[in-house]
């Protein structure tokens, strides 16, 4: 009985914090925008990467689209650090290129990480303690349905002045966008116990690769 009233107090608290849980695109940042005009808007910024928008709030709120901002930056602190975003153009959901938000990763000669923020629901089941280790992640939010909210990505390599999405398989990195130094970088990946389709691992895999071509 008692450890059946624990358990439920255990999951009220889990599922109190899920809904105060905040994504980085539900909060306004600290940041400044760039307009192609060659203009600058500094103050709260909100950013709508599925809708390419941004938001900028000083006096008043004004929003701007994807089309008119060479990049915006933010100070994130939920995830901390400053987070940079281009407008770029890119076919996302048809055969036509429109300029829409990329955010910068890690910049080299040879190649650039780029990626794209959504929010998407997981239907996983999972156990007590498998949901209180889901909730001590910033990247989940709170249930929805069935399912949980967490925040996922969307890998895009840009070189040769191209961007092309990464489908995160590690085959795909290896020889489509690294083959001239694959033996390298997996032996980096393996010492460093590095996933092929995590943010920060391929942020650190993409800038080692630049840094052995730099060096080479």
């Amino acid at each position: 009985m008692k450890r059946a009233i624990y358990t439920l107090l255990l999951l009220v608290l889990i599922s109190s914090s899920a809904f105060a849980q905040e994504f980085p695109s539900q909060v306004w940042h600290d940041g400044k925008v760039f307009l192609s005009s060659g203009g600058i808007h500094e103050g709260k910024v909100k950013y709508d990467l599925e809708a390419n928008i941004v938001q900028v709030q000083s006096n008043v709120i004004e929003t701007f689209s994807s089309a008119s901002i060479s990049h915006f930056e933010i100070f994130d602190e939920i995830y901390g650090g400053i987070r940079v975003f281009y407008s770029l153009p890119y076919a996302l959901n048809s055969d036509y290129k429109t300029p829409i938000f990329f955010e910068l990763l890690t910049e080299g000669e040879d190649i650039t990480l780029l990626c794209r923020e959504f929010i998407t629901v997981d239907n996983r089941n999972f156990n007590t303690m498998g949901m209180r280790g889901m909730y001590m992640n910033p990247m989940w939010g709170m249930p929805m349905g069935m399912g949980f909210n967490r925040l996922d990505f969307e890998y895009f390599f840009f070189r040769d002045q191209k961007i092309y999405r990464y489908s995160q398989k590690k085959r795909e990195l290896f020889n489509d966008f690294m083959d001239d130094r694959s033996a390298e970088v997996k032996l980096y990946m393996r010492k460093n116990r590095l996933s092929h389709d995590k943010r920060g691992d391929l942020l650190r895999i993409t800038a080692y690769y630049n840094q052995i071509k730099e060096n080479s």
